[in-house]
């Protein structure tokens, strides 16, 4: 049986631009070609739970313009519930401009236009299925959002905030870098749930009260964009911990799905099937 997912989240379109290397402050580097790419943490962590076997609903909001287009294709093209996804009649779709140097390490500057005008009212009452938010919506919406919850919570806290600490309590699972986790300390072990902090090519280690519990490295790739790999992994774990895997296992299905990532360009493009994950582990 498909677990049902809502995710509560940003809706981009990405602009890449591919150069030799990352500018210095106040640098121009030339040479780079240009992409654009469906983006937004809410939607790639919604296609990735699709495409790894979950059934989904995103709720978000974008411009009434051509680039909401854009940015809803891959979900609408892979089944994305989009039904809870509203056009705004004033305010531009979400924008991300990305810079990927050829190892695949990125900057990234959000405007994020439709995004802040998603507001509680949006949501419904009550929300039955499980839970994926991130930090990229006004905060009152994703506190909103995690209080309404009535399953399994995952709070990627992301890009770093300031959050109640009722959410920390209440979320299941809390996926954080490591910048974000020095941002946070120990109130991130507050609660009861499963708290995971990433490490790029490194890996990622889960932590249960504060005890290290499981540790895991992702399979050796040749990385190409690290862009979208880390929301690959939040719904390839969430999808894992939901369907019942252990917690060591679930750590190394989400690392392996976050490395499949890095191998091609662009965050949604990028974001693998449940049949690649599993061969890239098997292999």
């Amino acid at each position: 049986m498909r677990q049902r997912i809502t995710v509560v989240g940003s809706i981009n379109l990405d602009l890449v631009a591919t150069a030799p290397r990352l500018p210095a402050a106040g640098e121009t580097v030339t040479g780079a070609t240009l992409a654009r790419h469906p983006g937004g943490k809410g939607a790639n962590q919604a296609l990735a739970a699709e495409k790894l076997g979950a059934e989904v609903w995103l709720i978000g909001r974008v411009g009434d313009d051509a680039m909401a287009g854009e940015a809803l294709a891959l979900m609408e093209d892979f089944g994305v519930d989009l039904s809870g996804v509203e056009v705004d009649p004033a305010a531009p779709t979400g924008v991300a401009l990305i810079a990927v140097d050829g190892t695949g390490e990125n900057q990234i500057v959000v405007a994020a236009g439709a995004n802040h005008m998603v507001t509680p009212e949006q949501l419904p009452q009550r929300i039955e299925t499980a839970l994926i938010v991130q930090l990229e919506l006004p905060l009152e919406t994703v506190e909103a959002a995690v209080g309404r919850a009535t399953g399994f919570v995952c709070a990627n806290l992301a890009p770093a905030a300031p959050v109640s600490e009722a959410l920390l309590r209440r979320a299941d699972l809390i996926v954080v870098n490591e910048g974000e986790a020095a941002f946070y300390g120990d109130a991130l072990h507050h609660g009861g749930g499963w708290v995971v902090v990433t490490q790029g090519a490194r890996g990622a280690e889960m932590y249960h009260r504060g005890v290290k519990v499981a540790w895991a490295t992702p399979p050796v790739v040749t990385a190409v964009d690290a862009v979208g790999a880390g929301d690959a992994f939040v719904g390839a774990i969430t999808v894992a911990l939901l369907e019942g895997m252990e917690a060591q296992d679930a750590l190394r299905f989400a690392c392996a799905a976050g490395a499949c990532a890095a191998t091609r360009p662009g965050a949604q493009p990028s974001l693998p099937t449940r049949a690649e994950v599993e061969a890239l582990i098997g292999a």
